[in-house]
């Protein structure tokens, strides 16, 4: 009887054996599929599944492993580990009239695969001739030249009334202090950032544009009065010579450039006043609102700056200080005094200048630094120390920059404004309003 019992006992366990040894062998190679990292996926084609296509694993240009898609179009290829691959389909291995839907689809380059992550890759297959994108919307007929010359100018013009904005400051600085300032693209900055945050950084009530702006200006002035009287000032009175300002200079500009780069940051931002406006049509032109308002206050601006120097005392003790320092302090100027209020003034300038050049563009941490360049050639091609000369400059460059862009592709706008400036230099080298006793 207990031999009757053991047999069948034995028997049973055999017959269970049997059933589970097979599921518990393919759970145990599943398991160990699945442990470690893997590139996988499934070809389908607009018919269904496509079997027999060969998949290339490549990691910096060597070669991983490769895997053969079966009935159902499965593939899998175990990786060495974590990191970034490229996945290449071998398209000779496809079905006939079967092709990637975007050129160049066989190749998956930088896929990420984490630790521990079997990630999924799509290869999008269909029928040959339905492949690539849609075929683009017929190009809009260019407008006449005339309206296109007219847009051109007009645009120009606004980006020239920035580059007056921001160079007379400089132009003053130099005709009273002999100071070519490298730093002056960061005063821009200082403006158009400060701005920012009072109107669009968040972290409190946002104010308006227009205070945002005065309060720039308020700040640009503080800055440029700050330096001047902390570090310029005493540097003339150690008789530090000119060649050692201007690299000083340039030491500055790096500094103030990478401060703001801290506390800003790389991302460009935009006012949020102001930010999305519908045209106005003015004959064969349109312009938004804000455009026509950057001009326009521009203008204004660069009016007060004529008459202030023409018909106030300070105006007439700056062209006094500008023509000649020593006759100016021995006729009773205070040359320091009228120093320091060009500074203010052509910092509180340059922050407007940054204020509306990031208006009209965006607001970076380096926006400043840009515009410097076209800043220089204005106030060269102007007359260098002349306030008036900065003006006319400023405009003559940047109305050149934007007409040259009707025939020449757009990013040889500066080049072309320089050319302007090089053969104006060339045949009066004082520039238009300069005199010849300022330059050499």
């Amino acid at each position: 009887m207990r031999r009757t019992i053991a047999r069948s006992l034995v028997l049973l366990a055999l017959s269970v054996l049997t059933v589970l040894l097979p599921a518990v062998a393919a759970a145990a190679q599943d398991g160990g599929a699945n442990d470690g990292e893997a590139l996988r996926g499934t070809l389908r084609g607009p018919d269904g599944p496509v079997s027999g296509a060969v998949v290339t694993v490549l990691q910096d240009g060597t070669e991983v492993g490769t895997s053969t898609s079966d009935a159902d179009g499965d593939w899998r290829v175990a990786l060495p580990g974590p990191g970034a691959y490229e996945v290449r389909l071998d398209l000779s291995t496809l079905p006939s009239g079967i092709v990637p839907r975007q050129q160049g689809g066989e190749v998956l380059r930088d896929v990420t695969v984490s630790p521990s992550q079997a990630r999924a890759v799509i290869f999008p297959l269909v029928q040959e001739g339905a492949a690539g994108e849609p075929p683009p919307p017929p190009t809009p007929a260019q407008p006449p030249f005339p309206q296109r010359f007219g847009q051109a100018l007009l645009s120009g013009i606004q980006f020239g009334a920035v580059i007056a904005i921001s160079a007379i400051g400089l132009s003053l600085i130099f005709g009273t202090t002999r100071l070519i300032n490298f730093a002056h693209g960061e005063l821009v900055t200082i403006g158009a950032v400060v701005a920012f945050f009072f109107n669009a950084a968040g972290g409190g009530p946002a104010l308006p544009l227009v205070i945002a702006a005065l309060l720039a200006v308020a700040a640009g002035a503080l800055v440029g009065g700050g330096l001047e009287t902390t570090l310029w000032r005493p540097l003339r009175n150690r008789n530090t010579g000119r060649i050692s300002l201007f690299i000083i200079s340039i030491g500055l500009s790096l500094l103030l450039r990478h401060v703001i780069l801290v506390f800003y940051g790389s991302r460009p931002g935009s006012y949020t006043d102001f930010d999305i406006q519908s045209a106005v049509d003015l004959g064969p032109v349109s312009a938004t609102p804000r455009d026509l308002s950057i001009v326009g206050l521009s203008v204004l601006v660069l009016v007060g700056v004529a008459l202030m120097l023409q018909r106030t005392r300070i105006g007439t003790a700056i062209r006094a200080v500008s023509d000649n320092r020593d006759l100016a302090e021995s006729s009773g100027i205070d040359v320091n005094r009228v120093v320091l209020v060009v500074w203010l003034l052509g910092g509180g300038l340059a922050a407007l200048g940054g204020v509306m050049y990031g208006l009209a563009e965006v607001v970076s941490w380096d926006m400043g630094f840009k515009l410097l360049l076209m800043m220089f050639a204005g106030i060269i091609l102007g007359g260098l120390g002349s306030a008036y000369g900065a003006m006319i400059g400023s405009f003559v460059v940047g109305i050149v920059a934007h007409l040259s862009t009707l025939w020449f592709p757009v990013e040889l706008q500066f080049a072309w404004a320089l050319l302007v400036l090089i053969v104006v230099l060339l045949v009066r080298p004082q520039g238009i309003l300069g005199r010849r006793e300022r330059i050499g």
